[in-house]
């Protein structure tokens, strides 16, 4: 089964500084990847070339088939970024934001999936609501909402659970968890350790911009610790990897 994102010596440089440097991953159909690192490491500058937003320097991105620089368009239309603060229209309402990212990605029937999405989202009831009267966690759950409005293959996520309560991020597992099960790839980054363990089927970790780590969260234990290692928890892993790195 071909890969929904491909990505092949991925680099990103400022200057003289090389942010990522010759990342090469894939991420399946079902998958959740999770992308960890220490402040600093790229996580962010790899995610905003992953969506298109940043040009890689040098390396290729493939997105459901698309080569994310010859065929931008029908790359992104394929995908949603999702960042750690929402970025939404303080003058439109919630139900104006989902008509306009309706209208942007030509979902005839959005009505009705945006309607689904409130229920999931916990937010019917605030169609007419503007985001300056809406609380941190609702403005993120509707940035999600409007994210999953066109059904991409992909999701990218950058500490999706930022501002939600308990219940929230309860809620929000559940619906990643549901759209990874109905194929939907993920590639979820968070210093939520707990939580990339408990969601991610693979993990990979960079620092200083370059992959230190790639597997499941068993193959990376193993590799420390070798077939009779200890049950480290990812939080453990973690800081021995880029205490070494």
């Amino acid at each position: 089964m071909a890969p929904v994102l491909d990505v092949r010596g991925l680099e990103k440089t400022y200057g003289d500084v090389k942010a990522v440097q010759k990342l090469t991953f894939q991420v399946a159909p079902g998958e959740v990847l999770g992308l960890v690192g220490p402040n600093g490491a790229g996580k962010t500058t790899t995610l905003r070339c992953l969506a298109g937003i940043l040009p890689p320097s040098s390396g290729r991105l493939r997105v459901a088939g698309y080569d994310l620089a010859a065929f931008p368009v029908e790359a992104k239309h394929s995908l949603a970024f999702l960042p750690d603060e929402p970025r939404l229209f303080e003058y439109l309402t919630v139900w104006e934001h989902l008509n306009f990212v309706a209208r942007l990605y030509g979902v005839a029937d959005w009505e009705e999936r945006a309607r689904a999405l409130l229920e999931e989202m916990e937010l019917a009831g605030k169609e007419k609501a503007l985001p300056g009267e809406l609380s941190r966690g609702m403005k993120q759950k509707l940035s999600i909402a409007c994210g999953f409005l066109h059904s991409p293959r992909l999701i990218i996520l950058d500490e999706p659970l930022t501002g939600l309560d308990p219940l929230a991020i309860r809620r929000m597992k559940a619906s990643l968890r549901q759209r990874a099960e109905a194929g939907t790839a993920l590639v979820l980054s968070s210093h939520l350790l707990p939580l990339v363990e408990e969601l991610c089927h693979r993990i990979l970790v960079i620092a200083g911009g370059r992959a230190v780590a790639l597997g499941t969260l068993a193959e990376i234990r193993e590799q420390l610790s070798g077939p009779d290692g200890s049950a480290a928890s990812l939080e453990e892993l973690f800081i021995r990897i880029t205490s070494a790195a």
